[in-house]
């Protein structure tokens, strides 16, 4: 180096990583990582986890994310994955169809400074009138157990991540009850937007009446393997 000073590069660690896991997602994929533009303008780190796309997720995702990685299908899996390749002091796990409240990353480090981990409250959005009280329900329902839905975008300390269980269904559900032993979630107000598709593809009625015999039948000790088939048949 000139005159024998020596450069010492800064490297510049994340606070948050936010993992997307994806499988097909092509229709929505560019909007969900365009509404994350300004935390990566802000430092912060979104990692697209895919589980196989064929219809060009991963192409489109790649120029607006930090890493897209591809790995085995299954939310857990994925999800996982994208942690173990995070740099962030803190991970959030963003489904595709989701999209943050304001401030979002500056609400996440205030809560984990008292939580090892959080959730926000979720609005549904559709047409039907009864996505806001099925919306309603689960924050309420969420704030009773100390039980975290991935609709919810789950949010949590990295240096008390453990995984998530690698099993088919319910993920969200172990993995809530492992980390409420070890100390109560962040139930945050501030609302997560996420599409009501699902209820409306399958019949809103139809799925919150699925959706409790299943999480009912795992409380009781079913399969997560026989869950998630009887998920997609119902579908």
């Amino acid at each position: 180096m000139p005159g024998g000073v020596v450069e010492r590069l800064t490297v510049v660690v994340p606070v948050l990583t936010v993992v997307v896991p994806v499988l097909n997602e092509a229709g929505i994929i560019v909007d969900a990582l365009r509404a994350l533009a300004p935390l990566r303008a802000q430092g912060h780190e979104v990692i697209v986890a895919d589980g196989g796309s064929e219809d060009g997720t991963r192409e489109l995702a790649a120029p607006l994310a930090d890493r897209v990685i591809a790995g085995p299908r299954g939310r857990a899996r994925q999800m996982n994955a994208g942690a173990a390749a995070a740099r962030g002091e803190a991970l959030l796990f963003l489904h595709a169809d989701s999209f943050l409240p304001a401030s979002a990353d500056k609400l996440i480090v205030q809560s984990l400074r008292k939580h090892m981990w959080g959730r926000f409250d979720v609005r549904i959005e559709g047409h039907s009138p009864l996505l806001s009280t099925i919306g309603f329900f689960m924050n309420w329902r969420s704030r009773l157990t100390g039980i975290a839905t991935g609709d919810q975008a789950i949010f949590v300390r990295r240096d008390a991540f453990a995984g998530f269980p690698e099993i088919a269904l319910m993920e969200d559900i172990a993995f809530s009850r492992q980390m409420r032993r070890r100390g109560a979630p962040a139930c945050l107000r501030a609302k997560v937007a996420t599409s009501g598709r699902r209820w409306e593809r399958n019949g809103v009625l139809r799925t919150v009446v699925l959706m409790w015999q299943l999480r009912l039948a795992y409380s009781f000790g079913a399969a997560p393997n026989e869950l998630a088939r009887r998920y997609a048949k119902g579908r």
